[in-house]
């Protein structure tokens, strides 16, 4: 059937019936009309071409068509073969893609992606058999210059995508499926296919269960592990959407033009296409997933893309610098989009060049698969030990939890010192799940550990409560940002964030100030303090909105005007050994006595000792560090074991009769129930509680009671305000089927404009998140519209996922009212340049009894400000620090 946009005539050529698909069939008519012509490279390199149609008929048109069909089409090859030898010409140590065969001579030759073939087969010939072996062989050939249409739609990769990755892993055989794969990936270049990685990808992203997730993962890297193991780093980088460590700066910097402009090139997609693609679904992902569903020919005919390939291609897109990167970068995302089989592998591969992967596989989660993963599969040659399937598959389920738990704690304590998978998979491949795995990936000077954290109690009462009968010392908790510093013996100085990113540009004043502070006999350390604004002069700590007006790279010492103090409260590391297993007062006792104070400059935070009886003196030392701009006190447990009746209660996992307490006796009941519960036999042991000892150690990456955080903006106290619902976005972790964050706004009854003014995070209930992802529906659009013209919201921030139709009013407490570079609510009230916003929001409730238009207005907003400065002029100085709702030691872990 010809074409509606212009009619072609029948081939009459009766030399060979064809049925379908080659070039030769569509051109035929013009070679008999036109006299012959040798199309010649200059030919083709002239600017000059033909509409080009996708499937639907729809044209982008180019140029004039003073080209015919098949030279166009010629020139559109010479075109692809040029930009491939362009993309692979620039050297990168870590890229070694395999070599396929080179192109046949002829300007319509295109090489056969296996590498097996130098003739050239035309899409309705190139039909494949699998015989016993699984290898893949084309049935017939053409003569090499010949050009052909490719199709676009059967090239998903059919054996990868059939592995039942979502199986028990007791039950998934990977050995089984790792032979079938060896054969087919032979043909590509015998390196994993990223069609495998995409398979999990699917099926992870088609669950809510975080089992099934673990499970999905757990047999994919089986399968890598066992079948190919230099793809297995690739692939965990890839899973977890990231192609470094955050202390390794190696960044895509790709914005979304250069991904849109790929999609327009590869899928044949004029801009009003690919905007109404966008608008529909909203996902860069889905917009190539359709937009390569629709695809039905191509000029040239994919090579399968690997793990190990994609990954190399990202490094190389983030190592491009300087004139012409740009370009590079964007020949390099068009060659893997061409390359690409399938419509599963596109949406994926843009998802990950958009650094958005949305699989719900956090940094927990991919830790747990590693350590199962190696527990039950290790590559060829490797002689570490691993367990059975069928002797797990004996064990009752706590038994089962026990021996995965022992697993995953070492590979989570590994990555938590050493957060590099750089490292740790490397050490996993050659000893497994083993002690030597925490020998390897220690502490080490210039790699920062992930930082212990603080649990979150609401006031006093309850932080007292918890730590009951034990010791601990009570520390001012600095409105500053939290650096890790480290020294080795030569004097080299890095310093990190919380975050573990860089610092130590922004902070040259305080590396100049390390060989200072270096007391005799200390070569090498690692301590942890807080880095605030101070007036040096007179010591007054200054907000940290003061510190983010530093620069954060290139500062040159002599144009500092910011100045800070260095606040250290622990010491993690010392000459070469690690002190995370010593007790906290011996900890701050070795800081203390072997470091130099500078005063104002380099100084320990300000503390008392205290105990659970202490109450008042505890009250008096919180309230002393809110008056002077402290966010609170942080209470830490000093010692591991203050008494043994402590001790006994503490350890509930090793259970010793003989020093348990007496549990209590139970209440009397004046009628027996039917339901009671008959009393255990006197030989068994009490079943074991989930209540962990609080240790003084310093555990890394995580958040004990060990350390409590008491903070000024917990109060029960705190002023609230009515705020309407207008975006979010999706969350992650556990929160990866909800709305979080969400941005809230105020009105302004002037205009009727809304001016976002924080995002909330805090507060919401289970219940409450999936109530409101159902009244926020994306599937159905109930109450989600798109951006509207009356919301102000921009300076920079991110883009929400969704917009909201404004139709509520969230009742909201806070800490603090915060001048704002990001928010434009009441901008002009307070401060020409900057809006407002409000630090620590925490949602209340729905005000049912309220409509929009009664929602706090920005004029409230800067009354709020005026009345807190007011409130504490003489104690807070010019103001609270202004950072973002979404502050750092409160978002809450996935």
């Amino acid at each position: 059937m010809s074409t509606p946009s212009k009619r072609r005539k029948t081939n009459n050529h009766q030399s060979s019936p064809q049925i379908a698909g080659s070039l030769d069939f569509f051109f035929g008519k013009q070679k008999e009309v036109k006299a012959p012509k040798k199309t010649n490279e200059n030919a083709c390199s002239q600017d000059l071409s033909v509409p080009l149609r996708s499937q639907d008929g729809g044209s982008n048109d180019i140029s004039s068509q003073t080209l015919t069909d098949e030279e166009y089409a010629r020139k559109l090859q010479a075109e692809w073969e040029e930009q491939d030898r362009v993309v692979e010409s620039p050297p990168f140590e870590s890229s070694k893609e395999p070599k396929g065969v080179q192109a046949t001579e002829g300007a319509g030759s295109i090489p056969e992606a296996n590498g097996n073939s130098n003739h050239q087969t035309s899409f309705s010939q190139q039909q494949t058999v699998v015989t016993d072996d699984t290898s893949v062989r084309p049935q017939a050939t053409q003569k090499k210059d010949t050009l052909s249409l490719q199709s676009a739609t059967s090239a998903e990769d059919a054996i990868s995508s059939t592995v039942p990755f979502d199986e028990n892993p007791l039950t998934f055989e990977a050995s089984k499926h790792v032979t079938h794969l060896k054969k087919h990936w032979a043909t590509e270049g015998s390196n994993a296919s990223y069609g495998l990685l995409t398979r999990c990808f699917v099926l992870v992203n088609s669950t809510q269960s975080r089992i099934k997730i673990v499970d999905t993962l757990v047999n994919f890297l089986r399968t890598i592990i066992e079948g190919d193991p230099e793809s297995l780093l690739p692939a965990v980088w890839l899973a977890t959407n990231a192609i470094s460590p955050p202390y390794i700066s190696l960044e895509l910097g790709l914005g979304g033009s250069a991904i849109s402009k790929a999609l327009k090139k590869t899928c044949m997609l004029d801009s009003s296409g690919l905007k109404t693609l966008y608008d529909k679904y909203g996902d860069a992902g889905d917009v190539a997933f359709e937009a390569k569903k629709r695809q039905t020919y191509t000029l040239r005919k994919p090579k399968p893309l690997s793990i190990k390939g994609v990954f190399e291609s990202l490094v190389k897109i983030a190592n491009s610098k300087g004139t012409g990167s740009q370009e590079f970068k964007q020949r390099i995302v068009e060659r893997m989009l061409q390359d690409s089989q399938g419509a599963e592998e596109s949406r994926y591969l843009v998802r990950t060049l958009c650094q958005h992967l949305r699989i719900g596989a956090v940094k927990t989660t991919m830790l747990i698969a590693l350590s199962r993963a190696f527990l039950l599969s290790r590559p060829e040659g490797a002689t570490f030990d691993i367990r059975a399937q069928s002797d797990l598959a004996k064990l009752k389920k706590e038994g089962l939890a026990e021996i995965y738990s022992k697993g995953e704690e070492l590979v989570k304590a590994c990555f938590a010192r050493r957060p590099n998978y750089n490292d740790l998979v490397p050490c996993l491949l050659e000893v497994g799940i083993s002690d030597e795995l925490l020998l390897r990936c220690g502490l080490g000077l210039h790699i920062p550990l992930r930082p212990m954290l603080g649990s979150i109690t609401r006031d006093l009462s309850e932080m007292l409560t918890k730590l009951q009968g034990r010791d601990f010392s009570c520390e001012y908790k600095y409105d500053g940002q939290r650096a890790q510093v480290h020294c080795d013996e030569q004097g080299k100085v890095s310093i990190f964030s919380r975050h573990l990113e860089v610092m130590t540009d922004k902070y040259p004043d305080l590396v100049a100030l390390v060989p200072q502070i270096r007391g005799e006999g200390v070569s090498s350390f690692i301590l942890e303090g807080e880095v605030v604004a101070i007036d040096q002069e007179t010591g007054d700590l200054k907000a940290f909105q003061t510190l983010t007006n530093r620069a954060k790279k290139d500062v040159a010492i002599e144009s500092i005007k910011v100045a800070v103090c260095l606040f250290s409260f622990d010491l993690m590391y010392l000459n070469g050994e690690e002190l995370l297993d010593r007790p906290f007062r011996e900890r701050r006792e070795l800081l203390r006595s072997l470091f130099v104070e500078i005063p104002n400059r380099f100084t320990w935070v300000k503390n008392i000792d205290a105990s659970s009886s202490d109450s008042e003196t505890v009250l008096d030392f919180f309230k002393s560090a809110t008056d002077i701009k402290c966010e609170g006190i942080m209470v830490k447990v000093l010692d591991n074991a203050p008494n043994p009746a402590l001790e006994a209660d503490d350890d509930t996992y090793d259970h010793h009769p003989e020093t348990a307490p007496s549990p209590a006796p139970p209440p009397a009941q004046t009628k027996p129930s039917k339901k009671t519960k008959t009393k255990p036999k006197p030989h068994e042991k009490p079943p074991p509680t989930r209540r962990k000892p609080l240790l003084s150690t310093y555990t890394p990456d995580k958040r004990l009671d060990s350390w409590l955080k008491v903070k000024k903006d917990y109060a029960t106290t705190s002023d609230t305000i009515d705020l309407i619902p207008i975006a979010a976005w999706h969350g992650s972790g556990r929160k990866a089927a909800w709305w979080s964050p969400i941005l809230l706004a105020v009105r302004d009854p002037s205009t009727g404009a809304l001016a976002a003014v924080t995002k909330c995070i805090s507060g919401f209930t289970d219940a409450f998140y999936k109530a409101n992802k159902e009244h926020y529906n994306e599937t159905t659009g109930d109450n989600l519209i798109s951006r509207p013209p009356y919301v102000d919201y921009a300076r920079g921030a991110a883009t929400p996922d969704v917009w909201f139709r404004p139709h509520e009013v969230w009742e909201v407490a806070f800490a603090d009212v915060t001048r704002s570079p990001t928010y434009t609510a009441a901008m002009g009230l307070v401060d020409e340049e900057r809006g407002l916003s409000l630090r620590f929001p925490r949602f209340l409730r729905v005000r049912a009894d309220k409509g929009v238009e009664e929602a706090s207005t920005a004029g409230f907003l800067a009354e709020l400000w005026w009345k807190q400065e007011e409130r504490g002029q003489e104690a807070r100085g010019g103001g609270v620090g202004g950072r973002d709702a979404r502050d750092e030691d409160d978002e809450e872990e996935g």
